[in-house]
């Protein structure tokens, strides 16, 4: 693909673009071979790009985004070379603000693109946290690997009795009392535990049951949480400390890891738990192969039937 095809891509998905953060290209999904290294989103008036190896035209990828942003909405543009040690981040154009947010169907989350590569919000999420809200009226919620606990402000968005957050960091948990806070959230009701998950069950266990449970770990964090083992010890767990009719949202982020990895282990472990579907992932993230992008799972408890 030519740069001049990757220009027309960025004006056709800038149209409608508002204060919302949106993805206007993602050529981490492999569909662009010459632009595997790029993404571009918008963040309000911030045109950030990403650029995760270096490529012979950078210099001309970076003139013409500068021409870009002179008749988009962007103000700034902010470029993140994650090929470098650090990760640093430099205004190509305009100035950049260290208090940003992104907003998300009108809910505000903090953000922070200074810091390596945790930037305390995952876009491609989009889908699940609309699921959460959508689903969450008057349940009470358990979100584990909470992070930066989005989750949890979509869930009280959705009108949650109450959830409880856990996570290892207390610096996560911390961002994610200012993300309720700015969302004029009361955390009444909101739990922020700095547990380690696969150590506090006894804990969680006390606040059930839950009606509705998230589980969103990361593919890898050494010392705290491996995927292709640990993941079965939380399902196993699951049959006490869910309720009857519990909804229960597995996610799963691993390119080496697929869908029936999942499946297979909740039809082994908590086979009460009956699979539903798999949600879509924002169409701004397609993927050559969908198994190695984000997977999001819906299963529901209920009763085995015999056949």
């Amino acid at each position: 693909m030519e740069i001049e095809q990757l220009e027309d891509i960025l004006k056709k998905n800038a149209i409608d673009i508002t204060d919302e953060v949106k993805r206007l290209f993602h050529g981490r999904g492999g569909l662009y071979e010459e632009y595997k290294h790029l993404n571009i989103d918008s963040i309000d008036t911030l045109l950030h790009v990403t650029l995760y190896f270096e490529e012979a035209g950078e210099n001309e990828l970076l003139e013409m985004l500068k021409e870009f942003v002179k008749t988009s909405r962007h103000t700034t543009l902010l470029v993140q070379r994650r090929y470098i040690k650090g990760t640093p981040s430099e205004a190509i154009v305009g100035e950049f603000r260290d208090d940003l947010f992104v907003i998300e169907n009108g809910m505000k989350l903090k953000l922070n693109l200074l810091s390596n590569q945790n930037s305390l919000y995952f876009a491609d999420m989009k889908n699940g946290r609309t699921f959460v809200r959508e689903n969450a009226k008057d349940k009470n919620i358990l979100n584990l690997f909470s992070y930066t606990c989005a989750f949890s402000v979509a869930a009280k968005l959705g009108g949650a009795q109450s959830v409880v957050n856990i996570d290892m960091s207390k610096s996560a948990l911390t961002v994610g009392r200012s993300n309720h806070h700015i969302n004029d959230i009361d955390t009444k009701g909101v739990s922020f535990l700095p547990y380690n998950i696969l150590k506090s069950f006894s804990g969680i266990k006390k606040k059930g049951p839950y009606d509705l449970i998230i589980i969103d770990p990361p593919t890898f964090q050494k010392g705290s949480f491996e995927a292709t083992k640990d993941y079965e010890k939380i399902i196993k767990r699951l049959p006490f400390i869910a309720s009857d009719n519990c909804i229960l949202l597995a996610c799963l982020n691993s390119p080496d890891l697929d869908s029936t990895f999942l499946i297979e282990l909740m039809r082994e472990f908590a086979p009460n738990f009956r699979f539903i579907e798999r949600l879509e992932n924002p169409k701004e993230f397609a993927s050559q192969d969908d198994e190695r992008s984000l997977k999001n799972l819906v299963f529901k408890r209920g009763i085995i039937i015999a056949q």
